[in-house]
């Protein structure tokens, strides 16, 4: 018991203190959020995927082959994806651990954890089609981080790390891009604008939810141009794969109206700061003028033809990978690479900020 209670007291002395408790006088550091916590879907899966029974996996090469170690922790992308950029970026921690199927030591829990699945979206029925944890349940897993948050620093801290965090919320694509134009059940039910709103709404439920569990600094990610996502220039580009531009309107409806609601839910909701982050326009800028940024491609990834292959068809087995995944601003048909994540990332936190400091 003496040695279990003086290991706590390092944890706490060497971790704990100096993030709950940042020096005087440190602007800098007393800016930075404590903790990034996050929720979504594939583009901040840190590898929660890979201990759920789900076809959405990516813990097998060609993923990970310039992530350190070469290995594939079921980040969806050749490296690094935006859970880590970005804690890195704000000067929390190099990578952000995913909350489920790895052990996770003190620091890991109170600088921040991803509880974000591959295939997950604001409509519930968009994990269902695929058997991700849908955003409700990603709010269940962090109740319990809170608890387990608690144990360690105590419940007045805990409470403190919980309001102070830093929250990213990245999904709807899939909603989009699968649900409602791959798959027939909405489309019997909405027509395009009012699956947007439904969509949207169901963001505001659950963002409201995540502010009533105490988090108060959201950051809620827009769609990409999923007009130009390699694979669908490749099932609704033509024969010349072009961005597809009825997909691109609808990320762009989509933006517009959760865009409307992060700011109704801002002035509506007491001490909130819920920021709206768009990533469609710096996107299609490096997409379109991926030259400029130093891609020699933009309209197929570097996972076999890079025209369809994602997460299954994209393996080591049966697909060979681009040499030099840095030209590419894709690296599957629906993932960026690494450094196309630098940049879209870069260009954010310089627009934003570092993200609700």
């Amino acid at each position: 018991m003496e040695m279990r209670a003086a290991l706590s007291l390092v944890i706490f002395m060497v971790f704990v203190r100096p993030i709950l408790f940042p020096a005087s006088g440190a602007k800098e550091t007393s800016a930075r959020p404590p903790a990034i916590l996050i929720f979504g879907d594939s583009i901040v899966d840190t590898g929660n995927n890979n201990d759920v029974l789900t076809v959405v996996k990516c813990n097998f090469p060609p993923y990970g082959k310039d992530f350190v170690g070469h290995k594939a922790t079921g980040r969806f992308s050749n490296g690094k994806i935006p859970s880590d950029l970005i804690a890195s970026q704000i000067g929390i921690k190099e990578y952000v651990p995913a909350y489920l199927g790895i052990e996770l030591s003190a620091y890991d829990l109170i600088t921040g954890v991803s509880f974000a699945s591959g295939g997950s979206g604001f409509d519930p029925l968009t994990s269902q089609l695929v058997s991700a944890i849908s955003m409700d349940e990603q709010l269940n897993l962090f109740k319990e981080y809170k608890e387990k948050v608690k144990a360690i620093v105590g419940e007045k801290k805990a409470e403190y790390l919980t309001c102070n965090s830093a929250y990213l919320v990245v999904t709807g694509t899939d909603d989009l891009v699968n649900t409602y134009f791959t798959t027939p059940f909405r489309r019997f039910q909405f027509d395009l604008l009012s699956y947007i709103n439904f969509t949207v709404q169901s963001a505001s439920t659950f963002i409201q939810k995540l502010y009533h569990l105490g988090a108060r600094k959201i950051n809620v990610v827009g769609v990409p141009p999923i007009g130009c996502l390699p694979s669908q220039r490749t099932l609704a580009g033509g024969i010349e794969r072009r961005c597809d531009p009825t997909y691109n309107k609808a990320a762009i409806a989509f933006n517009s109206q959760l865009s409307k609601e992060t700011q109704r839910l801002t002035n509506s909701l007491p001490k909130s700061m819920i920021q709206y982050v768009d990533t469609y326009t710096p996107l299609l800028d490096i997409i379109l003028n991926a030259s400029i940024y130093g891609f020699t491609e933009s309209n197929r990834g570097c996972c076999g033809t890079g025209t369809l292959e994602v997460t299954l068809t994209c393996n080591s087995l049966t697909t060979v990978t681009c040499e030099d995944a840095s030209k590419f601003v894709f690296w599957d048909s629906y993932h960026l690479t690494e450094r196309a994540y630098e940049i879209l990332i870069t260009k954010l936190i310089q627009r934003y900020g570092t993200f609700m400091d």
